[in-house]
């Protein structure tokens, strides 16, 4: 979208020209309908074992492990190898832990569950569900939600097609058909656009038994197979698979581990750090980020989990489990600021304690490139205004608005305050909401 705003100087006129580069989405466009605020994690667990208090739960377990492992902030800061910033990450982390644990969850009926009896998983979709609709009943539940049904391949297809159907029509019954806000369903191991379609047949189905408008439900697609990147023919498939899910599709997931393993890579040498997971990534990015969907990277399979259970523990066995403690929690922070150095702001925690690991790496990056993001974001403000001056075209606007969204996503999952974006950009929370960068500019040009 290109937006002119003429001002007067004199007798000539002059014109700042502003692209804001949003398009308008007809019915089937592919581009998302991604929120201003985007999670920073998602949170795997077994449907077996969900409730509406799980969340919660989980911050406590994470809270605890930190009173007992990293109690204060010099020994926070030496497992995570913080020095001056220690004292402010460690608070941030601790309050996170008790505000908000868990930004996203994913309620699995895949691996994180396994294959039952029908009658089993059956029951587990239903009560699920009504776990879900009571956390929205209470206001407990997570900012973004979603369960994940199994592959629609043909081995699978039935069972994730009756887990469906059975998950969301408990839910819309005991929510009077409403969905909850950023819900989705991820769909896994996706290996042709037939069977994300096939998904979105199904969901315009139950739209319209509930009444929900179409497209109300949304998806996310999984990457763990080479053919979800390139197709039998050699072409590209990624975005092929995304367009055919119609304007559905909010965001990608990234397994590493199936992936790796697909191209026959050996057990031993698979990890979220192999270069086959780089291209991977890199095909995602490429593909997927002009299109607005949201991405996410694969999991850290090291539980930060002591060896030793009990209370009648001796010394050196305490002393064993503070090390495998914080070895686990020290692989996650790296794995996690690898991701979002490399453009990837959300990944998969699997335990409590990834929880610890996870805001510390979120908050650390922010809190660090908060300065240079700053100073860029000033300078694209002041180009704007010179712009308008003069009467030129500013054509950065797109780039000023990811520097933006850095600062909303740093101010959304509590890494950065109010107080220190507007000391450090000069915008004050009320303009970061604004939907335009000349919106913004103009924000910044009243101060």
């Amino acid at each position: 979208m290109m937006r002119k705003t003429v001002l007067q100087d004199g007798d000539e006129g002059v014109q700042l020209i502003v692209r804001d580069r949003k398009p308008k989405r007809s019915k089937k466009s592919t581009k998302a309908e991604t929120p201003l605020r985007s999670p920073v994690h998602v949170v795997y667990g077994g449907a077996d074992r969900f409730g509406a208090e799980t969340p919660a739960k989980l911050g406590r377990i994470a809270s605890a492990t930190l009173e007992i492992y990293a109690p204060n902030k010099n020994s926070f800061g030496a497992i995570f190898g913080l020095k001056g910033e220690a004292a402010s990450v460690f608070d941030r982390v601790k309050a996170k832990l008790t505000s908000e644990p868990v930004e996203d969850f994913r309620i699995d009926f895949e691996d994180g569950y396994g294959f039952r009896t029908d009658s089993e998983e059956d029951a587990d979709a239903m009560r699920a569900a009504r776990e879900l609709a009571a956390s929205v009943k209470t206001a407990s539940i997570t900012a973004f939600s979603g369960f994940r049904v199994k592959s629609y391949s043909a081995e699978t297809r039935d069972r994730a097609k009756r887990t469906l159907n059975i998950f969301l029509g408990s839910l819309l019954e005991s929510t009077s058909r409403k969905l909850p806000s950023n819900f989705v369903v991820t769909l896994p191991k996706v290996t042709d656009k037939k069977e994300v379609s096939a998904l979105c047949r199904d969901l315009k189905k139950i739209e319209k038994e509930h009444k929900l408008k179409e497209g109300s439900v949304k998806i996310e697609i999984m990457v763990e197979h080479p053919l979800a990147l390139i197709d039998r023919k050699g072409n590209f498939a990624l975005r092929v698979i995304v367009e055919a899910a119609r304007g559905r599709c909010v965001a990608a997931h990234f397994g590493a581990y199936d992936y790796t393993a697909s191209l026959g890579i050996a057990a031993s040498h698979q990890d979220i750090a192999h270069p086959a997971c780089d291209f991977a990534r890199h095909v995602m990015l490429a593909s997927l980020s002009p299109l607005g969907i949201r991405l996410s990277d694969s999991v850290t399979t090291q539980m930060p989990v002591p060896l030793h259970k009990g209370e009648k523990i001796n010394a050196k066995q305490k002393s064993e489990n503070r090390t495998a403690i914080a070895a686990g929690l020290q692989i996650h922070f790296q794995n996690v600021t690898r991701s979002m150095s490399n453009g990837f702001y959300q990944s998969w925690d699997l335990h409590p304690n990834h929880l610890i690991a996870r805001y510390a790496a979120v908050f650390t990056f922010f809190l660090e490139a908060m300065e240079a993001q700053a100073v860029r974001l000033r300078a694209f403000i002041d180009k704007a205004t010179q712009a308008t001056l003069t009467g030129n075209a500013f054509d950065d606007a797109a780039t000023a608005m990811g520097i933006m969204n850095f600062f909303r996503q740093g101010l959304a999952c509590g890494a950065l305050s109010e107080d220190e974006i507007e000391k450090a950009t000069g915008l004050t929370a009320a303009a970061l909401k604004q939907s335009s960068f000349s919106e913004i500019s103009e924000s910044g040009r009243s101060r």
